[in-house]
C-alpha cells in the first residue's frame, strides 16, 4: 500500500468534489474528476467528466493545463525537443483511467503523451473493459501509479455504476413519503401533501441524479403523473448541471394488464417512456414509447400462463442494466415497493418522513405480505439521517 501525504489527500479531495458535479448528467459513465499538479506542487489544470460521449476528467483537466491529448506525434514531428507544460506533473484522479477507444480516445494515452510523471488513482474500475487495464498501460509507459487514495469516498460516487458491472442489474432506490407512524395516504388516497415543499424540492434532486424513474400502472392511472425532473424547481447549481444532461430520465412502467393509454401525462412529452408489459398494447402508440415484453411469473417467481399477472421483476432489472441504466429511482404504490422488495431487487429505501399521525385505517407504504416470524422481517441499516425543511429524509440501505 503507497504512502499517500496530506498534500496528496488534498489534492484528490478537489478531484472528488470536482466528480460530484457530474452526478446529474454523466449517465451512463461514472463520475469523474482529476487535478494536475506541475512537479512545483502548482495546480495546473482540473477538470470532470460532464456527459457521456464528451470529454472524460483527464482530458478536460489536460486541456484546462494547456495540453491538447492525442495530437503529441504532430507536435513532436515539428519540434523534437517538445515538452508539454504537464511534463513530469502529477495527476490525482478519483477512477481507474480508461484505457480503450469508446466514443472518445483512452485516456491513459493522453496521461502517456502529457509526460505525466506520476497518477494517483482513488479507485480502480469496476467495468471489466478497464479494470487494471489502465493501470497497466500507464505503468508500461514508466509512469508510477499509487491506487487507493481516499478509495471509500470514490466509490460511494459510482455506487450505481459499480453495482451495475458487478451484478448487471442497476441500483434501485425505492422513495417513499409517509407519516410518523409510518402511512403514506389517507383510506381514501388523499396524500397532497404529507412532506413539505422542502422535501419535494429534494425529491426533484434525487430523479436529476437517476438514469431512470420507475412506477406502475396504478400509480399513472391513480396519479396521472409527468414522473419528470422540474427543472425550474432545482436550485440554481443543479438546474444548470443536470442540463447539460439534455435530456430527462427515462421513465419505466411496468404495466401487466395493458391498462394505459397514450391520453396520460406521462406519453405527452418527447421523452422517452419504457413500457413493460406481457403482451404488445395496441393503445400505446405514442412515439416517446418503447414497449418491451417480458415474462409472467406467479408470486413465488415461477413461469405461468395463469390469469392473475406479475412480470418478471428479475428480468426487467437485467434488460434494463442491459441499457446501461445505472440508477433506478422508484415512485410507485404499496403493492409494486412490496413486490421489488419481496424478490431483494431493492438496494436502497429513502424515506421523507413528516411529523404527523395518519392513523391506523391510513394507507401502509410498502405491501410485503404477512410475516410470521421475525426472521422473515426485512432489514435495513441507516446509511444518513438528516432533516429537510420540517421532514426527516432517513436513507436506508437493505441488508443482504
Amino acid at each position: 500500500m503507497p504512502k499517500f501525504t496530506k498534500i496528496d489527500a488534498h489534492w484528490m479531495s478537489i478531484a472528488l468534489k470536482l466528480a460530484r458535479n457530474g452526478r446529474f448528467s454523466t449517465m451512463p459513465n461514472p463520475n469523474v474528476g482529476c487535478v494536475i499538479v506541475d512537479k512545483n506542487g502548482n495546480l495546473i489544470g482540473q477538470g470532470y467528466h460532464q456527459k457521456a460521449g464528451q470529454g472524460h476528467a483527464e482530458v478536460n483537466a489536460l486541456l484546462d493545463a494547456g495540453f491538447i491529448p492525442h495530437q503529441h506525434n504532430a507536435m513532436r514531428q515539428r519540434d523534437p525537443l517538445f515538452q508539454p507544460v504537464t511534463s513530469g506533473a502529477t495527476a490525482y484522479v478519483t477512477l481507474e483511467p480508461c484505457s480503450h477507444t469508446g466514443k472518445t480516445p483512452p485516456c491513459a494515452i493522453a496521461l502517456i503523451e502529457a509526460q505525466i510523471a506520476r497518477v494517483v488513482i482513488a479507485s480502480v474500475d469496476s467495468n471489466p473493459e478497464v479494470m487494471n487495464k489502465g493501470i497497466a498501460l500507464l505503468q508500461d509507459a514508466g509512469i508510477q501509479v499509487d491506487t487507493g487514495l481516499m478509495g471509500a469516498e470514490a466509490q460511494k460516487l459510482n455506487t450505481a455504476f459499480n453495482f451495475r458491472m458487478t451484478y448487471n442489474k442497476p441500483w434501485v432506490i425505492v422513495k417513499l413519503a409517509t407519516s410518523i407512524d409510518g402511512k403514506t395516504a389517507l383510506q381514501d388516497g388523499q396524500s397532497k401533501w404529507i412532506t413539505g415543499p422542502k422535501s419535494r424540492v429534494n425529491v426533484q434532486l434525487e430523479r436529476a441524479c437517476s438514469c431512470a424513474i420507475l412506477s406502475g400502472a396504478d400509480t399513472v392511472i391513480a396519479d396521472n403523473p409527468k414522473l419528470n425532473v422540474r427543472i425550474d424547481e432545482l436550485p440554481e447549481f443543479a438546474s444548470s448541471l443536470f442540463q447539460q444532461r439534455a435530456a430527462q430520465p427515462v421513465r419505466v412502467i411496468i404495466d401487466g394488464q395493458n391498462r394505459l393509454h397514450n391520453n396520460y401525462q406521462i406519453f405527452q412529452d418527447e421523452h422517452k417512456v419504457m413500457v413493460f408489459n406481457a403482451q404488445h398494447n395496441p393503445l400505446l402508440t405514442a412515439n416517446n414509447i418503447e414497449q418491451i415484453q417480458v415474462a409472467l411469473v406467479d408470486p413465488k417467481g415461477n413461469q405461468t400462463t395463469q390469469p392473475r399477472q406479475y412480470l418478471d421483476l428479475q428480468a426487467i432489472m437485467h434488460v434494463l442494466a442491459e441499457k446501461q441504466i445505472n440508477r433506478v429511482w422508484t415512485e410507485t404504490g404499496a403493492a409494486l415497493s412490496g413486490a421489488l422488495l419481496s424478490v431483494n431487487l431493492v438496494n436502497e429505501l429513502i424515506v421523507y418522513q413528516a411529523p404527523m399521525l395518519l392513523g391506523s385505517n391510513a394507507r401502509s407504504a410498502v405491501n410485503i405480505g404477512q410475516l410470521t416470524s421475525l426472521r422473515q422481517a426485512i432489514k435495513t441499516e441507516f446509511e444518513e439521517v438528516t432533516q429537510v425543511g420540517s421532514d426527516l429524509k432517513i436513507r436506508l440501505l437493505i441488508k443482504s
